[in-house]
């Protein structure tokens, strides 16, 4: 199982330590970095984000960096770190511009990114940017059919109810081939549902390594819906809040879980370094 960390950049944090940060992980021996997505955060909001028991994102966040922007800087000062959206707000973005992203960010790190997705949560959000909340997944579903259009062979061709593409070259392409693997995040029937449809893997938060076998008994109903086996899916899960040690570690694997990926934050580089030697040792990798 390889160990992977969370975390995320904002207008508060030095550039140098960016760059630190982005380095110790990969010298680590980490197998990627995943960051965050929101391009509005409110003081007050009535939506509730569904991974602490108040419905409030920890830390009253006011910003962070542009996932695509944050990760193509960490590619630059990194040479084997996977680069993951950790989670992506699709139904938020214009699909061709989401796309075109993906591609280039794959091509400038030579094939190390991992799009992870999701429909969001944050109502407000939606609100601000001009856009149906309730049609969040629908729209998801076919903003991802369409990139995967345009990820392929030129020409492309794509008809949808929100996205008309006719006789358009689009490139550069991926380096990874088809396209960079697609990890659908959330724990929710209809998440599910998307990982077995048209994605290459599973982002879970806040599983317990004893609720991952009744989750993929779940996935797996879906994937026999859709055609497709469990051979053909990487299971990547962040702990959230619960607190691991080589013992929880071990149980995730025995699990089934591909990637476990950890929460990283730190003062300065030198707390970073304390904290990441922690980590290492949590899960067994000192």
């Amino acid at each position: 199982m390889d160990i992977a960390i969370t975390t995320g950049f904002s207008h508060k944090t030095p550039i140098d330590f960016i760059v630190g940060a982005a380095q110790r992980i990969e010298a680590a021996g980490f197998a990627a970095v995943w960051v965050p997505e929101h391009v509005l955060f409110f003081p007050d909001y009535a939506s509730s984000y569904p991974y602490s028991d108040d419905g409030k994102v920890p830390g009253n966040p006011d910003g962070v960096l542009d996932p695509f922007t944050a990760l193509t800087f960490i590619a630059a000062h990194t040479t084997t770190l996977r680069l993951g959206t950790g989670i992506c707000l699709v139904p938020q973005r214009q699909p061709v511009y989401t796309a075109k992203m993906v591609a280039d960010l794959d091509y400038l790190s030579q094939g190390r990114v991992d799009f992870g997705i999701g429909i969001g949560w944050l109502a407000e959000e939606f609100d601000a940017l001009g856009l149906d909340f309730s049609a969040r997944a629908a729209r998801c579903n076919e903003y991802m059919a369409a990139m995967k259009e345009l990820w392929g062979p030129d020409p492309v061709n794509f008809s949808g109810e929100t996205v008309t593409i006719t006789n358009a070259q689009f490139n550069p392409k991926p380096v990874q081939s088809p396209h960079p693997p697609i990890f659908v995040g959330g724990e929710s029937t209809p998440a599910l549902r998307r990982v077995a449809t048209f994605a290459d893997g599973w982002y879970g938060y806040g599983v317990a390594p004893e609720d991952v076998a009744d989750m993929l008994a779940r996935l797996d109903e879906h994937l026999d819906a859709a055609g497709r086996s469990r051979s053909e899916i990487k299971i990547y899960l962040c702990p959230n809040r619960l607190r691991v040690d080589p013992d929880v570690t071990a149980a995730y694997a025995e699990a089934g879980v591909d990637q476990l990926i950890l929460g990283l934050s730190g003062r300065d580089l030198d707390h970073l370094d304390q904290r990441i030697d922690k980590l290492r040792t949590a899960t067994g990798m000192n």
